[in-house]
């Protein structure tokens, strides 16, 4: 729709975890730089957690696009497996043909792996999307991964990246020794109110905007109250903001363009909008 209209080569607010639109937020570089820093210096368990839609998968995504050739990284996508799925899935990943299937040849096959990476001079990390779901068994299993060390140092580095949930998980008693291995933590918070134009301004010129798309402060404004400066909110009100600005063929989005996108994405009541600003 609109798209074209602005002359753009994208859609500069789709859903999807496109590291090539993340903006590095003061919260989003401290968690990238973490994540580097983690794998660089083999510490192990590292967890990382934020709200749904702070842009948790895009960092993981970013931090994949930044890695080089020296180390070797799985993503486990699915937390809804059982913890022998899991081996299978980490020896997929890193295109391993174990002989046989049963958890000790999975394991010692994931082992020999590390050890020659290790001796290759390579960084091994295994990331672990929505880990709050993860079952108690399958926690098991990975803490149980991370028992593959040398006397100084780590085989592999597991990210364990999930929604606020995921803290809770991890202080239950029976995964105490889990908890007492992880080295880092960082959560990843809402934009603040003052990087909320930048974000928006930032994917538009990814996407190819030019000057002549403009943004009044009223637009600004209502987006930042009611997305509560979180990142996939921000983009479903933009986006219906911009289909109300291109339906009016404006230029300029304005605070009323906004208030139809409230209505229309319910991300507001109607007599909200009929208050806000502007």
């Amino acid at each position: 729709m609109y798209k074209e209209f602005y002359g753009l080569r994208e859609y500069p607010f789709n859903m999807t975890p496109d590291p090539q639109f993340l903006y590095f937020s003061h919260n989003h570089r401290i968690a990238l730089d973490l994540l580097h820093y983690g794998i660089r210096e083999r510490k192990g368990f590292i967890v990382m957690t934020g709200e749904v839609g702070a842009g948790k998968t895009t960092v993981c995504r970013a931090l994949l696009n930044s890695l080089d050739t020296s180390t070797k990284t799985a993503l486990l996508l699915n937390p809804c497996l059982s913890d022998s799925q899991v081996l299978r899935v980490v020896c997929d990943e890193f295109r391993l043909q174990p002989a046989k299937t049963t958890k000790k040849d999975l394991y010692d096959t994931i082992n020999a792996f590390l050890l020659r990476e290790l001796a290759a001079n390579h960084n091994v990390a295994l990331i672990v999307d929505e880990a709050q779901n993860l079952k108690p068994r399958v926690l098991e299993q990975i803490r149980l991964l991370s028992n593959l060390e040398t006397e100084k140092t780590k085989l592999l580095q597991i990210i364990l990246v999930g929604q606020p949930e995921l803290r809770t998980v991890l202080a239950q008693d029976h995964l105490r020794q889990l908890r007492q291995r992880i080295a880092l933590r960082h959560h990843i918070a809402p934009l603040r109110h003052d990087e909320v134009p930048a974000y928006i301004q930032h994917r538009l010129q990814v996407a190819g905007a030019t000057g002549r798309l403009q943004w009044t402060t009223d637009a600004y404004a209502l987006v930042t109250t009611y997305s509560q400066c979180v990142p996939r909110l921000i983009n479903v009100l933009c986006d219906a903001a911009l289909t109300a600005a291109y339906v009016a063929e404006s230029w300029v989005v304005d605070a009323g363009h906004v208030r139809l996108a409230l209505t229309e994405t319910e991300l507001a009541p109607a007599t909200d909008t009929e208050v806000a600003v502007g």
